[in-house]
């Protein structure tokens, strides 16, 4: 609703005082959508130092790999590792 649409009274009642801004819906649109781009843009970013983080500490987990009997690791050993590396967060 902008400004325009208001009766009198409504723009005498809740803008009056001077601290309440109209905004057209047009100005929301535009603002709401510049904040979602904002949200996204850090949602994607987020997640791609996530995985990068979990890639290299999954490769640490290759290279220190030492099973103690002098053999290399299989692949469902490293595996394992690396499932158990963050206990679950189920309950």
């Amino acid at each position: 609703m902008s400004e325009k649409e208001l009766s009198p009274l409504a723009r005498q009642l809740l803008g009056g005082s001077g601290h309440v801004k109209f905004f057209t819906q047009k100005e929301f649109d535009e603002s709401l959508a510049l904040a979602q781009a904002e949200i996204m843009h850090v949602a994607v970013e987020t997640t791609k130092r996530a995985i990068m983080i979990e890639r290299e500490e999954c490769a640490k987990i290759v290279e220190g790999w030492d099973s103690g009997l002098g053999s290399e690791p299989n692949m469902r050993e490293v595996a394992d590792a690396i499932r158990n590396r963050i206990p679950s967060q189920r309950h």
